[in-house]
């Protein structure tokens, strides 16, 4: 097993970025949130599970060991795999998911693209007890950490990771643009810092709305 990879970040792209390792490129796939803490050209060390197919190698990178203990966890339910158990970290929290399976709260699941009522109870059933306790028991636990980046980077972020998640480009748009609309200032200004992973999930929500 790889657990992690260390090295200048060489590329980010929309679902993952290239670490130089050794003089070696390696292809990391990551979900917003962790991409939105890297920078091209510094210095990164980022968690990593190895997912081995017959046809492809595929690693994936976490912000956190818990982020990717739990992605592996989650991959032990059933009809649960890579794409949608980073789908599941991408919008939500191992503490949040801890809470949600543990409290049984299908809604917090679904909200998941990917996940429907039926699959939220699969998951509510078969990982029951085995994701741990949540570290933190306060708040909605949903806060992914301090990555944030300037508004015009926030925006593209958020468009990636949508349109990595299944949507559409112009889904994505009018929905950022909702989200936009919500962190307007009471001055009219949005603010300069706009965390986004928070502004993921927001969309998200909307999204789900529509």
């Amino acid at each position: 097993m790889i657990a992690h990879v260390t090295g200048p970040v060489a590329a980010i792209s929309p679902d993952g970025a290239v670490i130089d390792v050794g003089g070696v490129g390696l292809l990391v796939q990551c979900t917003p949130g962790t991409l939105a803490g890297l920078r091209t050209g510094e210095q990164a060390q980022v968690a990593t599970s190895l997912v081995v197919r017959e046809d492809s190698l595929t690693l994936y990178g976490f912000a956190s060991d818990d982020e990717r203990n739990t992605f592996e966890l989650l991959q032990t339910a059933t009809g649960v795999g890579p794409r949608l158990a980073q789908a599941m970290l991408a919008v939500l929290t191992p503490d949040a998911l801890r809470r949600a399976v543990a409290s049984e709260d299908l809604a917090t699941l679904t909200s998941v693209p990917g996940i429907g009522r039926k699959g939220a109870q699969r998951i509510v059933l078969e990982l029951a007890g085995r994701l741990g306790a949540p570290a933190d028991a306060g708040g909605g636990g949903q806060a992914r950490g301090p990555a944030a980046a300037a508004a015009p980077q926030w925006r593209d972020q958020v468009r990636a990771g949508l349109v990595s998640l299944g949507w559409q480009a112009r889904e994505a748009d009018q929905a950022i643009s909702a989200v936009e609309a919500e962190l307007t200032a009471p001055g009219g200004d949005t603010p300069a810092e706009v965390e986004v992973s928070q502004a993921l999930r927001a969309a998200l929500r909307v999204l789900g709305r529509s």
